[in-house]
């Protein structure tokens, strides 16, 4: 007689759902952290596609350190698909982290959310200068492209004031991110930039007057604008100015 046990296949036992979802979260998170740059932007591209909050901590803790410019992209295109409600304020508390990329890459995820909620927390009238004058020079730039893409109509003009002071700081392509912002702000406030025409630098009243450029012709070409500012300016400051503000 067949003992009625002979023929009974064993059976893996069943996991719980959750513990699959756990064995994911480790995979997700050892390819966000793998040697390949290739790897780690299809594990940032996966945490975008699915959009769960429970990834905000991780994507956040990668932001702080991943060397590769488009995985970083690929991580801010995963937090903005995040609820704001939960990445905001997270974001926010990161810029008082003591490393330069973690604040240059929170920002930068701010200013592509574009949520009001985080203006005070750059706001020059109440933290002053420490983002926009940030010495490490990505941080400053990321901050002054969230600043204005965060800030409440009334408060344009004390942003553009504080913006102004900027104006000379850095490379030809820090200038140039600079100017965009001013733009960016509004034509109503180019009477904050006049302002700068008449500082004693002579690489502020260049700068000035090359974003005075771009506020009557934002397509035209920044390099060819400071180039031309220079020259004026080496003609005096009563001259740079007269030209500056086109009376002339």
């Amino acid at each position: 007689m067949t003992h009625p046990l002979k023929h009974h296949q064993a059976r893996e036992p069943e996991l719980p759902a959750g513990v699959d979802r756990r064995k994911d979260d480790d995979r997700l998170i050892e390819a966000l952290g793998a040697s390949n740059p290739q790897q780690r932007l299809q594990a940032a591209m996966t945490v975008g596609t699915r959009a769960e909050a429970r990834d905000l901590d991780v994507l956040i803790a990668r932001c702080r350190v991943e060397p590769d410019f488009f995985v970083r992209d690929m991580l801010t295109w995963a937090l903005t698909r995040l609820p704001a409600d939960d990445a905001v304020p997270r974001l926010i508390a990161e810029l008082d982290s003591t490393l330069p990329q973690a604040i240059s890459q929170s920002l930068h995820t701010l200013s592509k959310i574009g949520d009001v909620r985080a203006w005070p927390a750059m706001d020059p009238t109440r933290i002053g200068t420490a983002l926009i004058a940030h010495s490490d020079a990505e941080v400053a730039r990321s901050a002054w492209r969230a600043a204005v893409a965060v800030v409440p109509g009334e408060s344009r003009e004390e942003l553009a004031s504080s913006l102004v002071t900027q104006l000379g700081r850095g490379d030809i392509e820090m200038q140039k991110s600079l100017s965009r912002a001013l733009v960016a702000l509004g034509e109503d406030l180019v009477s904050v930039v006049d302002e700068r025409l008449h500082a004693e630098d002579d690489t502020v009243r260049a700068h000035a007057m090359a974003t005075r450029g771009m506020f009557d012709d934002p397509d035209a070409g920044f390099a060819h604008a400071l180039d031309a500012a220079k020259r004026v300016v080496a003609l005096g400051p009563e001259t740079s100015v007269q030209i500056g503000t086109g009376k002339v």
